[in-house]
Formats: C-alpha cells, sequence, structure tokens
C-alpha cells in the first residue's frame, strides 16, 4: 500500500533540477525553512516544513494523493469514478488537483463558515462544491456524513473519508517524517503541529519516534474551541466541545481515527490564542518574508514555546501549512480583524501590512 510514494520519497530527493511526471510527481519534498528571526530569539532552532510549496499549495496534497492511491491499489475506484470528501478547505483543493490529474470527478462538502477564496479556488479546479450549514460532527447533518451518504448512493464512487481512513496518517508515515529526518541529519528534539484529521501529527510523530529510539519529544498544539488539549492533559477525558477560533481546518471534539493510532504516544499538548498567531503571522511577513496563514501561524508559535520549553539550542520542527492567500480577505483586513477583536494583537509596527478595509 502506498508503495509508489514511498518510492518517490526515495527517488526525487530534496533538488529542485529533478524532474517528475505531472502533479502527482511534484507532491511532496518540500524544503524544510530555518526561521531565522524567531530562532534567534527563542535561543533554539526553529524549522519549518515548507508544505505551502506543495504544487496545490498546502500539506493537504499529501493526504489527497495518498487516501487516492490507496483507494486505486484496493481496487475501490474504477477509471471515470468519483471522488467525494468533506473537507473544511485544503484537502479538498488537494483532490480537485488529482482528480483532474487522474480523471476523476470531485465532490467536495463543506462548512459553509469557511473562506471564499477557497471555495472559489474549488469550483475553478472543477470539483463540485456543496457548501452545508456547520453542525457538530454528531449531527446526522454535518458535512462528513453527507459527503459519506452521496457518495454510498452513486456507482463507481468513494468517500476518501479523511479523518478516519488511516491511509492519511500512513502517507506522512512514509513520507513527510522520513524527510524531516533527513533534513535534520536525525538531529530533532521535538515537533509539534496542530491537527484536524491528525494524519501529520500521527504519522510524522510515529516515524520521529521510532527513527530517535523514543528520544524525539511530539507534541499538539491546539487553536481555542478544541478539546485535544485536554484531552492530552487529563489523561484521556473527552470533554464537551465550546468556543472558536480563526484558524480553519484545525482543531476537534473528537478523537479522530488517524490520531488515534498515536495519541497514547504524545509527549504533551497546549493551547495557542488567535492573539499570538495573528502577531506571528504577521512577523513572520516581516522578518522571514513568509506570506502564510493563521494555522501556519499557530504552529510556529508552538514551536518557539516548545523550543523554551526543551532549551536553549534545542532543535524542533514545525509544518508550515499553506500560504495566506486563501485567506487574505480575512487575515489583512483591517474590518475583519476589528470584528474579531484582534486588530489590537497585532504590534504597531506591523499594521502597515493590513491594507484591505
Amino acid at each position: 500500500m502506498l508503495s509508489s510514494l514511498r518510492l518517490a520519497a526515495r527517488t526525487r530527493g530534496f533538488a529542485t533540477h529533478s524532474t517528475v511526471q505531472g502533479f502527482n510527481g511534484a507532491v511532496g519534498n518540500t524544503p524544510l525553512i530555518y526561521l531565522k528571526g524567531l530562532s534567534e530569539k527563542s535561543g533554539a532552532h526553529i524549522y519549518g516544513k515548507a508544505e505551502f510549496q506543495n504544487p496545490g499549495g498546502s500539506v493537504k496534497d499529501r493526504a489527497a494523493l495518498g487516501l487516492v492511491q490507496d483507494a486505486e491499489e484496493q481496487g475501490l475506484i474504477k477509471p471515470g469514478g468519483t471522488i467525494v470528501e468533506g473537507t473544511a478547505g485544503n484537502t479538498g483543493i488537494g483532490l480537485a488537483h488529482v482528480c483532474r490529474a487522474k480523471g476523476y470527478k470531485c465532490v467536495i462538502y463543506m462548512p459553509n463558515t469557511q473562506s471564499q477564496e477557497k471555495i472559489d479556488l474549488l469550483r475553478m479546479l472543477g470539483a463540485d462544491v456543496r457548501p452545508v450549514p456547520a453542525v457538530a460532527f454528531e449531527n446526522p447533518l454535518n458535512y462528513n456524513h453527507q459527503a459519506r451518504e452521496f457518495a454510498e448512493s452513486i456507482d463507481n464512487a468513494i468517500w476518501t473519508n479523511q479523518f478516519d481512513n488511516t491511509a492519511n496518517a500512513k502517507v506522512h508515515y512514509l513520507t513527510t517524517g522520513p524527510e524531516i529526518w533527513a533534513q535534520t541529519q536525525g538531529r530533532v528534539d521535538g515537533f509539534i503541529c496542530a491537527t484536524g484529521t491528525g494524519g501529520t501529527l500521527a504519522g510524522v510523530g510515529k516515524y520521529l519516534k521510532e527513527k530517535s529510539d523514543g528520544k524525539t519529544q511530539i507534541w499538539l498544539a491546539d487553536p481555542p474551541g478544541s478539546v485535544l488539549t485536554s484531552y492530552v492533559t487529563s489523561g484521556g477525558k473527552l470533554i464537551e466541545r465550546s468556543g472558536s477560533s480563526i484558524t480553519e481546518g484545525i482543531g476537534q471534539g473528537r478523537i479522530t481515527d488517524n490520531l488515534a493510532t498515536f495519541i497514547n504516544d504524545i509527549s504533551g499538548a497546549f493551547t495557542v490564542p488567535d492573539e499570538k498567531s495573528i502577531a506571528t503571522l504577521y512577523e513572520l511577513l516581516d522578518t522571514e518574508g513568509l506570506y502564510l496563514g493563521a494555522s501556519t501561524a499557530l504552529n510556529v508559535v508552538a514551536a518557539v514555546e516548545l523550543a523554551q520549553k526543551l532549551g536553549p539550542g534545542s532543535r524542533v520542527v514545525t509544518i508550515l501549512c499553506d500560504g495566506a492567500y486563501r485567506y487574505q480577505s480575512r487575515l489583512f483586513s483591517k474590518k475583519w480583524l476589528q470584528s474579531k477583536g484582534l486588530e489590537d494583537a497585532i504590534p504597531p509596527h506591523l499594521k502597515k501590512y493590513a491594507v484591505l478595509d
């Protein structure tokens, strides 16, 4: 299963002069960026895996390709079939690209709270986008359940089930984890990222734990409104979800099957306030020249905090999920930031970047 992904990870390397086969061949083997300013400020070494450089623009390109290839290897989908998913955005974008490259139809159910940029892009990529009211997973009208029911109602279709199909975590175990290990020459003290499906954290975490003989600490970063920090820190008590965050596609009210493959091996977890994420998003643009989204900013805040916990000189890696292009009408809008009470979270000397009314 997913043998072709493992082979690609081994053979392409990290060189930009190599030739690949189409969109699918370009997924993965992204650079590891040393975040100089934040490293110097923290007294540690902070690295970001540049997943925004995947051809579809996000870390979810890996999951999309892995889920489809896994279905193909199992004989669950035939040429000309339909790929269906419930997604907050980036997995859908990855799937739309993969479907175009492979000749499948693509149907995406998503919460109607997602940014218009994501919806527009999905439609431009040829996906049949079906926004539905944002309701809890337990509600039968949740977008994931609607996606599953639609896939079951038509011939030659699969619901890729990104949250609970563990092929998601496996693709990160086979590709992202080995890339990070190679790029750090096996010297990584901590890995941390937020989780939506749990695939990235579980897959990368499992690989790094195995290769380091348990020495690499794997931490979970959470946005407000998610229950995962409390689950990890309480030893497994799942509380009722409350609150919300400006971040999209991360945070959970349950333990997904992907996350369940690794949840008991997580070293720790903490929640990052939206105010810190916004401030870091603008700092990354100003000091590193990186135009990245709010989930990435949360990951970077968490990486700095983990490095401080691990001590001076520690080496911490996180995920740079995607760029800010899909969220710019919000994240760089003075009116939107004011509506969320976040305008004052931006340091005064960085407010010059909030140029949209």
